[in-house]
């Protein structure tokens, strides 16, 4: 989840892996998976890096009827004690919500919860937090009135947004970048301008990665000093770990197929 700072990462939501996986939405990254069984085992992997890490990790049940269920990020914004319900960007996915927002209502009694209206329309995987600086894009999965419903709760908050175009050959912000920690963005060269994400904060920074190994710009950085990397992409790679982190490989082969990234598949809080 993009939205929580590196230190707020304690607890995390993900979702098993549907029989009807082979039927996902793919436009972007793949052209639908064809390994169920290896999907599976690759996801496993995925919440034991987060159990290894120190983190919480809660695996709600899998939804055949949903093939794209285990995406949960597109589900749920939690910022600061806050959580915003969106309506996802595609009619499809739209059903997958219940289960996370009761979940939700469970753990975070007390916490304020605020669902989207009327034609707003948002994926959580467009949202991306650098420190307090929030960047969303404007794709085909979030629209303008999503994003001002989003705008109104960070301004609730004291904090500002920024909005970035996301070309058509990519389905998220996320998807083609992400904050390995709340100092540093990663970002593929080609898909947006380097002037996109505008002036940063004193000590942060963009680092520009080949556009080949956009699909590696998706990252999770953890509190222990880790950083998720999906496997295959060694200037990312290199660069991380120039960075000082600690790596750990997860092979993501079959999720890419589906459009999914690291970050898809989990939910922080």
């Amino acid at each position: 989840m993009a939205t929580v700072r590196l230190g707020q990462k304690n607890r995390a939501l993900t979702r098993a892996v549907p029989d009807s996986f082979d039927r996902a939405l793919a436009k972007f990254f793949g052209s639908g998976p064809t390994d169920i069984p290896l999907a599976k085992a690759q996801h496993t992997a995925y919440c034991q890096a987060l159990v290894d890490a120190g983190i919480e990790v809660t695996i709600l049940p899998k939804d055949n009827d949903h093939p794209d269920c285990i995406f949960v990020e597109d589900q749920a914004v939690v910022i600061d004690g806050h959580v915003l319900l969106p309506v996802p960007g595609h009619p499809s996915r739209v059903n997958e919500q219940p289960p996370i927002s009761e979940f939700i209502n469970r753990q975070l009694s007390g916490t304020k919860i605020c669902s989207m209206n009327g034609g707003a329309r948002m994926d959580g995987g467009d949202i991306l937090r650098l420190g307090d600086l929030f960047f969303v894009g404007r794709s085909s999965r979030t629209n303008d009135a999503g994003i001002e419903e989003l705008q109104d709760l960070l301004t609730h908050l004291g904090h500002e947004l920024r909005i970035i175009e996301i070309p058509d050959q990519a389905l998220h912000l996320t998807s083609i970048s992400s904050t390995p920690t709340d100092k540093v963005i990663l970002a593929p060269e080609g898909f947006i301008s380097k002037d996109a994400f505008g002036e940063l904060p004193d000590g942060c920074e963009v680092k520009w990665m080949p556009a080949e190994e956009v699909y590696g710009c998706n990252t999770i950085g953890l509190p222990n000093g880790q950083v998720l990397v999906a496997e295959g992409y060694p200037t990312v790679l290199k660069t991380l770990q120039a960075m000082g982190l600690d790596t750990v490989l997860l092979d993501m082969s079959q999720i890419r197929e589906a459009d999914g990234s690291l970050t898809c598949c989990s939910l922080f809080f």
